[in-house]
């Protein structure tokens, strides 16, 4: 049995306020729903991140809902793994699927935390039996965003910790 989730933290001064994944469940449902839809319809997503020097770095990633959290995981010493522990910030882009924009498209930002207790990684292997050495990455979200088609034109809903969920529509179904 999982333990017991944790309330989350207060921000710190001067950090943005992150969200758990459970809190986006809560917060907005449907866009939970639906933008988890498009991070489980394929394995492979897109992970950004930046590089010593601040630079963007694009690397694969796959996605798992874990304990009321997005996770990452990366072999052991990746450059993204490395990335991360460095500079935190990310974002993630789920894998667009055949070019339709069917079920839309997702887009996550934020800062991941690296998992380093030893109990919750032994959890994670025998719940998930990743291959081992791994690394293992907690997502704490700035942005949850789903674009998807509206008519002749687009939807983009963006929820943002404190903020709400946010609705703008563009193209011939916006409203006049």
């Amino acid at each position: 049995m999982p333990p017991p989730e944790e309330p989350p933290a207060a921000a710190p001064a001067g950090r943005p306020p992150r969200l758990r994944w459970s809190e986006v469940e809560e917060q907005d449902p449907a866009l939970a729903a639906a933008v988890l839809a498009r991070f489980t319809a394929a394995r492979h997503h897109v992970l950004a991140t930046l590089t010593r020097d601040g630079s963007p770095r694009v690397s694969g990633t796959e996605v798992d809902v874990w304990r009321g959290d997005l996770v990452v995981g990366s072999m052991q010493h990746a450059r993204k793994a490395v990335d991360l522990q460095r500079d935190p910030r990310f974002a993630l882009h789920a894998h667009p699927g055949d070019g339709s924009m069917a079920g839309g498209d997702a887009k996550l930002a934020g800062t991941a935390r690296e998992v380093v207790d030893a109990g919750e990684l032994a959890a994670y292997v025998a719940e998930r039996q990743p291959p081992e050495p791994f690394q293992l990455f907690r997502l704490e979200l700035t942005s949850v965003v789903l674009t998807d088609l509206a008519g002749d034109g687009i939807r983009v809903r963006t929820l943002r910790p404190g903020a709400g969920t946010t609705e703008v529509v563009r193209g011939s179904a916006a409203p006049g």
